[in-house]
């Protein structure tokens, strides 16, 4: 098994530089991060049996990647579904050959099956449709959790950026469940844009709007954050130091809003020198906190 590679000082140098200007030029330091972790987890572990590109609904962006581990098993497994960005218009999967499957890759080597889900894109496919997918694709493992070896009272959801909103939606929207309930353990949130607004300070301001369009009522209405009820799941959210505008922030207000309603603070990671796409562009290198603090989650989610 070959080791977990490090993070090399020249891109942790990219990091620092790029942290304290991120919201200057989103799309442009994206790809920037994206590009440099893709050219080191070429070398990281890959100790899984992937199948790629499994239906769960009838639009060819409705399907997902399953993450088998390797070895075999005591029990049913755990799993953990990933939900990607791409400020609702844009983003795949499979972004590179690396990202972000490299989150599934880093969980199935701690005997998870991992499960990498795509979604519709607006402007094609509006509000509430990620919501919908992500409903659909929860269901689907459920169906198949047999076939799979998982434990069907442990799937846990995990979004990030966009991917972390529709995630939110469907776990505290009980609209969007089905009679039985949403059907999960937990919900990780990552950088999850949990409030939809379209101020100034939004430099995807245009993109919310491409999904929700322009109604405040629409978009309160699918901000996670105002569905979040005594009931609520169990939450764990991180962010990085370095965000896209007000991410942070409205994460920050998930998190109030749960410890109100719950009468007690869910985790939550704040990710050092990271920015938006490092947070989870790191998965399956040598640096782990992140990944451990979600494996600490899953064992205990509270």
């Amino acid at each position: 098994m070959s080791n977990p590679p490090e993070i090399p000082p020249s891109l942790r140098q990219a990091m620092a530089d790029l942290g304290p200007r991120w919201g200057t030029s989103v799309q442009a330091h994206v790809r920037q991060m994206v590009l440099g972790f893709s050219e080191i987890l070429r070398d990281a572990p890959k100790l899984a049996t992937v199948t790629r590109d499994v239906p769960y609904g009838a639009d060819p962006r409705q399907c997902l990647d399953v993450f088998q581990p390797q070895g075999p098993a005591a029990a049913r497994r755990p799993v953990l579904m990933f939900v990607h960005g791409g400020a609702f218009v844009e983003g795949e999967k499979d972004r590179t050959a690396e990202i972000y499957s490299n989150v599934l890759w880093y969980f199935a080597r701690h005997g998870i099956i991992g499960v990498n889900v795509e979604f519709r894109l607006a402007p094609a496919h509006p509000y509430p449709s990620g919501t919908q997918d992500i409903a659909a694709a929860v269901a689907w493992v459920r169906a198949h959790a047999d076939e799979l070896g998982a434990d069907p009272g442990r799937i846990f959801l995990m979004g990030h950026s966009a991917g972390g909103t529709h995630a939110a939606h469907y776990a505290y929207d009980a609209r969007f469940h089905p009679p039985e309930g949403h059907g999960l353990a937990g919900l990780v949130v990552v950088s999850g844009r949990v409030r939809a607004e379209n101020s100034a300070e939004n430099p995807n301001a245009s993109r919310v709007e491409a999904y929700y369009g322009t109604s405040p009522a629409t978009m309160e209405d699918g901000s996670p954050v105002n569905h979040v009820t005594a009931q609520a799941l169990p939450t764990m959210i991180a962010v990085a130091e370095y965000e896209n505008p007000l991410i942070d922030v409205h994460c920050v207000e998930l998190l109030a809003a749960l410890t109100r309603v719950r009468r007690r603070a869910p985790r939550f990671v704040w990710m050092a020198g990271h920015n938006h796409t490092s947070i989870v562009a790191h998965f399956n290198t040598a640096e782990d906190e992140l990944g451990r603090q979600i494996l600490a989650f899953m064992e205990r989610p509270a």
